[in-house]
């Protein structure tokens, strides 16, 4: 579970209650409501409105999406990390004495970590959602159902500027979990949060969809991260991450993931990805091995600016609905279909957005090459342009190829004696991975990995690969097994 200290205190607000006595709204007085000169009654004797609502039961919801939510277990294990030594620069002869000749980044071994999250099974053939922030960096991935049966798992791909994750279990006719449209949920909903907190069993939660499209800046994980957070005032504890927010028909309609907090622990609010933005994530990685991003390529202004903010920004708009261009990329989808600084985008594709986190929302749901209607306010009139959504490096596809220099590690063909033992024609061996490469931020791969295909593309030599990867997009999947393992695995890399 990521956690923030977002809130630095609490306000208490509303009527003031004490001992008995309640602060009247009109005069100011305090009344026990049995005399002090004629007030208004406290109590209503008869109600003459329509008839009250049925109470809301959670049981079949509980029931239907209970045996959906799993239980992960990682391992990460101890591991060399690299830190700036703090003495660089220093001429001190002590310092060099303890830290050794030559400053810059110094080695240690960070411990082994074991972590506990929760997931949701979107098929019956074993695959699941969680969080990124889960399964990163995990040696070992451990499922256990609410049937307490135990499987290994396997990082399918994984999204950072989402937070979500693939798995998958070697298991059949699993309790899949419907999934809903988030797009329909309303402020005042009734939901149920579902999951593992706290090394708990699974434990169910409610409450109520308190905002929508929230972005509480706390994703640090990816190079463009998308908040568009469903906020739940039901409990969310650190291990539920990656857990289910189940309406009352008990469909996902979103994957917790965040809380705010000044201590570490629920403090009344709580995030989730939605699950429209979620089905689009998770269709990439398990069809291309990771997202097909659309790049729309313009600069938002912030939010709840004030007119002094606004003044500076050079902003002239007096509409308050929609989102401000301060700016457009010349390469962008955005400037070719006519957008430009001081427009005011009030739709897309027909849905209202009032803000950057609901126009990003939007966007990440689409890839590059979809059209998209862009609804805008100039100078004082409505216009609809349509746009087509190019990669981040400007072009239809999502790149120019691949290169094997930022996978950063080195790579040596597999001899034929190997290939027979791991019962493969061929395949290049990752000999070492270097800090800082796609690799590296992108994966969970371990040196050692034997890489049989790019893309789709066998690969046997280094060359092989280098030509695989030359031939991909920007967003490709590595295929692949370890010496001993029996297994396929797959990453999904993204070059965007």
């Amino acid at each position: 579970m990521i956690n923030k200290k977002l809130i630095a205190g609490l306000l208490i607000g509303g009527a003031v209650v004490a001992g008995g006595f309640v602060l009247s709204g009109k005069s100011g007085r305090i009344s026990d409501g049995i005399g002090f000169g004629n007030p208004e009654p406290l109590i209503q004797t008869a109600y003459t409105g329509p008839a009250s609502a049925q109470p809301t039961d959670f049981e079949k919801a509980a029931g239907n999406a209970v045996p959906s939510v799993v239980h992960i277990r990682t391992v990460v294990k101890s591991r060399q990390v690299a830190q700036q030594d703090p003495f660089e620069g220093m001429d001190d002869d002590i310092f060099r004495r303890f830290f050794g000749e030559g400053g810059g980044r110094r080695q240690f071994n960070a411990p082994e970590q074991r972590a506990s999250g929760s997931g949701v099974i979107i098929s019956e053939d074993g695959y699941i959602v969680t969080n990124n922030h889960v399964v990163n960096g995990a040696s070992e991935i451990a499922v256990t159902l609410t049937d307490r049966k135990n499987y290994k798992a396997t990082v399918i791909g994984t999204d950072p500027n989402t937070d979500l994750a693939l798995i998958k279990i070697d298991a059949k006719n699993l309790p899949a979990i419907p999934v809903g449209n988030s797009d329909e949920v309303r402020l005042g909903q009734w939901v149920l949060a579902i999951g593992y907190p706290l090394n708990l069993d699974v434990t169910v939660t409610q409450g109520i969809i308190s905002a929508k499209s929230r972005s509480i800046g706390i994703n640090r994980q990816g190079s463009a991260p998308v908040e568009a957070f469903l906020q739940t005032d039901a409990a969310v504890n650190p291990g539920s991450s990656g857990g289910a927010l189940v309406n009352t028909n008990g469909e996902l309609v979103g994957i917790n993931s965040a809380i705010a907090s000044p201590t570490g622990s629920y403090a009344g609010y709580a995030y989730s990805i939605p699950s429209n933005l979620m089905k689009k994530v998770i269709n990439d990685i398990k069809q291309f091995g990771s997202v097909q991003r659309g790049y729309l390529g313009i600069s938002m202004a912030p939010e709840n600016l004030d007119d002094s903010q606004k003044k500076q920004l050079g902003i002239t708009s007096s509409n308050t609905d929609g989102v401000y261009v301060m700016d457009t990329d010349p390469s962008g989808a955005a400037a070719a279909a006519g957008v430009k600084k001081g427009d005011v985008i009030t739709k897309v594709n027909g849905a209202a957005v009032n803000s950057g986190s609901e126009l990003s929302e939007q966007i990440a749901r689409l890839k590059p090459g979809d059209k998209v209607a862009i609804t805008l306010q100039r100078n004082g009139s409505e216009q609809e342009l349509s746009a087509t959504l190019k990669g981040k490096l400007g072009n239809m596809a999502a790149g120019n190829g691949a290169s094997v220099s930022a996978l950063g590690a080195d790579f040596a063909a597999l001899s034929r004696q190997d290939a027979a033992k791991l019962g493969v024609a061929g395949g290049v061996q990752v000999k070492s991975i270097e800090e800082g490469g796609l690799l590296d931020q992108q994966t969970n791969m371990k040196e050692g990995f034997v890489i049989t295909r790019v893309g789709g593309i066998t690969v046997r030599t280094v060359d092989e690969l280098k030509a695989a990867l030359a031939r991909q997009n920007g967003n490709y999947q590595i295929e692949g097994t370890y010496p001993g393992s029996g297994k396929a695995y797959y990453y999904g890399i993204n070059e965007n």
